[in-house]
């Protein structure tokens, strides 16, 4: 046998012994007793049906990136913590060798809901050459944010979506779409435009009751000026070093939410970005994806309606799906193979930073990986106390800081993420996975980039329960206990 001959056969070896390990390291986490590490064999046989399996040869998809949103209030919260502090924080999420390991972030462009207060890049009416445009708000708070990270991490990337265009492109000029008395000053009478006399209200759906009008000025001269719009604010990050590839056009089209907002037809989706963003992106900036986002409502027909239009094909490259859109992602996916899928937005809670908060998070991404995106968007990484909006909305975060204690806290979330993202690294394969379903056991079967196995599952319940895996040629069976998560890996 030559040379290269056994060089061969000992990385197939090498690789095989991996996939094929006899015992697995077991990280375990339940409340107030995390990242717990054990040693669990491997058997050759099992009584027991398992709930997973794989050979290794499956596969749903194949992993990328863990981001984060850069937001205002991140930042404020960050600097309450000691130099130090900080630097810590932003190298367990965002360090090559951290604990959670970012490589994306994603940018409002323009205030988004955990901005300090309302603002955009071009206030001024009818500045249809933008000629007032800047970006010097956020020279002040985003830019300094994100180069801190990227000093931890020079290869992060970028992506950017707006939740409201500058007041003065919509028609109700005001960068929210509902009126609250307590927190904005939106007249309850300029809701007019939002339904219109329409009467299709559901509850099984979000939204309950859907416009028919577009808030965003359909006129030739706003679209093209906000297309416009998009590539300047591209291009000023990038002229200071931030890596900005991909845009979606707006955050939540279908929220009419009383924070920064804006609602959107059907129609109205596909002009923008078909006649409009697409083509202006690829003749000033050619190498930024355009991805249709983020999507966040579950009444397929209206998603459907969209990516229907065939020139969507040639427009976008990928769809990102967050909040109630994640529960079509399935079938849309189904139907519209072609697209890359994306996760956009890990959903917020309300301030508890409790177990069951971190379970919810932990069932979001088994089911967003499990069904094909390669990407995973969480909200929030830091706040401080309650984690309250400038709109007056508490919210949960990966970190906690304590505003009179200058300390940090790494709440339950931040571990529900951790089990997977510590260890899901890019080219991860998604071999196999099931819902937390009525057992409250969800699970994921994944092979990494080394060709090794790798799973984690959690147990929801507050009794422990059995877990059994088959791993090609063997099972992994374990007890899990009562409201853990758990990976399971080969050395």
């Amino acid at each position: 046998m030559n040379l290269k001959k056994i060089f061969l056969l000992g990385g197939l070896l090498f690789s095989l012994s991996g996939m094929y390990a006899q015992s697995m390291v077991w990280i375990s986490s339940t409340e107030g007793n995390v990242w717990k590490e054990a040693k669990v064999k491997l058997q050759a046989k099992c009584e027991e049906a398992p709930l997973l399996k794989t050979d290794g040869t499956d596969c749903i998809q194949t992993f990328q990136k863990w981001g984060t949103c850069f937001n205002e209030l991140g930042w404020d919260a960050l600097n309450m913590l000691p130099l130090e502090g900080q630097e810590e924080v932003l190298n367990r999420i965002f360090a090559p060798d951290g604990e959670l390991k970012f490589t994306m972030g994603r940018i409002p462009m323009n205030a988004n809901d955990y901005a300090r207060d309302w603002y955009s890049c071009d206030e001024v009416p009818g500045d249809f050459t933008l000629k007032y445009f800047n970006i010097d708000r956020d020279r002040q708070t985003l830019i300094p944010y994100v180069k801190r990270a990227l000093k931890v991490n020079p290869d992060l990337t970028f992506w950017i979506s707006p939740w409201s265009p500058p007041s003065w492109m919509k028609v109700n000029h005001y960068y929210s779409v509902k009126s609250n008395a307590k927190v904005n000053r939106l007249p309850a009478e300029a809701e007019i435009a939002l339904y219109e006399g329409v009467e299709n209200v559901d509850k099984r759906f979000y939204p309950k009751q859907v416009t028919e009008n577009d808030y965003f000025i359909q006129d030739p001269r706003y679209l093209q000026t906000y297309a416009n719009y998009f590539c300047k604010f591209v291009s000023a990050y990038r002229e200071l070093g931030v890596p900005v590839n991909r845009v979606m056009f707006q955050n939540e089209p279908w929220a009419y939410s009383i924070y920064p907002a804006c609602a959107w037809t059907p129609e109205g989706i596909i002009r923008f970005n078909v006649e409009y963003l697409a083509p202006t992106l690829k003749k000033q900036l050619p190498d930024v994806q355009l991805y249709l986002g983020t999507l966040n409502t579950n009444r397929i027909e209206l998603v459907d309606r969209v990516l229907s239009d065939p020139r969507m094909k040639d427009a976008v490259e990928g769809i990102g799906f967050q909040w109630w859109g994640g529960q079509i992602l399935p079938e849309i996916r189904k139907k519209y193979p072609d697209y890359k899928y994306m996760q956009t937005e890990s959903e917020c809670g309300s301030g508890t930073f409790d177990w069951k908060a971190a379970e919810h998070t932990f069932h979001l991404i088994n089911h967003y990986l499990g069904n094909g995106c390669e990407e995973y968007t969480i909200w929030n990484a830091i706040l401080c106390d309650e984690g309250t909006s400038a709109w007056g909305w508490k919210q949960n975060a990966l970190i906690r800081v304590d505003s009179k204690t200058g300390a940090a806290t790494y709440t339950p979330e931040y571990y529900a993420v951790k089990h997977f993202s510590n260890k899901v690294v890019a080219g991860t394969k998604v071999l196999a996975y099931r819902e937390k379903g009525e057992d409250g056991l969800p699970a994921m079967l994944l092979l990494t980039p080394d060709n090794k196995y790798l799973v984690v599952a959690a147990n929801f319940n507050d009794d422990a329960r059995q877990l059994t895996v088959q791993l090609g040629g063997k099972f992994l069976t374990v007890s899990l206990q009562g409201h853990s998560f758990n990976t399971f890996y080969a050395k």
